[in-house]
């Protein structure tokens, strides 16, 4: 991408749907409700919200969806050329056990599932892409999260950053996009929220408009 003229940034969103102990997920409904809520409220210029995806609680289960709204997120060129598009992955995922939000960093190459996923799936160390050679590998997010973390919490919310992002699905989803991302060119962030009873439904709107908007200042 060129360092001169406008930056226009697309950013697309996935959450989960149900999954063993967690009968009503909140990212699901986040990201079911996220277009609605953001064409009340408005985004800042420059920021559009792209596809809003819910994934099966999965590992191999969702690759194939997954794979298809990151291919379907890749824009043609614009007819300006100079406008420079930047696309952005924001993957929600819950922690029943978190008390905040937290902003993960990286993604290791191990699958070891602690239950079945929904598909009764159960790796057990089993290297998410054996091309990348061995379970320790990890991936890192090129976004700055420092400075989303530091909006955040300008804007009143109690966020973290963390660099483990579990060994379930939601590190196994993680490690795919990132690649991904890396392969296109593109940026990835995972974001993990508690459930509703610890922070409701209404504050955990606004956080991911608010975390939206923090790419503004925060990925160039």
């Amino acid at each position: 991408m060129g360092s001169e003229g406008p930056v226009a940034v697309k950013i697309h969103v996935t959450g989960f749907k149900k999954f063993q102990g967690v009968p009503e997920n909140p990212t699901e409904t986040i990201v079911s409700n996220l277009k609605d809520f953001v064409d009340r409220r408005g985004l800042p210029p420059g920021i559009t919200l792209g596809s809003c995806t819910v994934l099966e609680t999965a590992g191999e289960g969702a690759l194939p969806m997954l794979y298809k709204v990151m291919e379907s997120g890749i824009s043609k060129p614009f007819m300006d050329s100079s406008i420079n598009e930047q696309v952005i992955w924001v993957h929600f995922g819950v922690d029943s056990g978190l008390q905040k939000f937290d902003i993960e960093q990286q993604a290791v190459n191990e699958a070891t599932f602690c239950c079945p996923d929904e598909l009764d799936w159960q790796p057990q160390q089993f290297p998410i892409i054996p091309e990348d050679g061995g379970i320790s590998r990890t991936r890192q997010t090129s976004c700055s999260v420092d400075a989303i973390v530091k909006y955040l919490k300008k804007k009143g919310y109690d966020v973290g950053i963390s660099n483990d992002a579990g060994l379930f699905v939601c590190n196994y989803v993680y490690y795919h996009s990132l690649q991904f991302a890396e392969q296109k060119g593109h940026k990835c962030l995972f974001v993990h929220v508690p459930l509703f009873s610890t922070i409701d439904e209404d504050t955990q709107m606004q956080f991911a408009v608010s975390l939206l908007e923090s790419f503004v200042s925060s990925t160039f």
